[in-house]
């Protein structure tokens, strides 16, 4: 997944759900799917937790700086 990000990563969740739900597929490539839209579904969940912690860290050194 190099030169992914968040958005991209989604849109292409959203896609494999849909082809996923439309059926059709063999179970191979259905399998093949699920295995990638767990990967990206992994990675959605980490780039959110850094996002988070980011802004954590983020608003705590701005309340230090107001409390100094």
């Amino acid at each position: 997944m190099e030169q992914m990000n968040y958005e991209t990563a989604i849109r292409r969740l959203e896609e494999i759900v849909a082809e996923l739900e439309r059926g059709g597929l063999s179970l191979d490539d259905s399998v093949k799917l699920f295995e990638e839209g767990a990967a990206l579904a992994s990675f959605c969940s980490n780039a959110l937790k850094n996002a988070e912690l980011k802004i954590k860290k983020l608003s705590e050194a701005g309340e230090e700086d107001e409390n100094a």
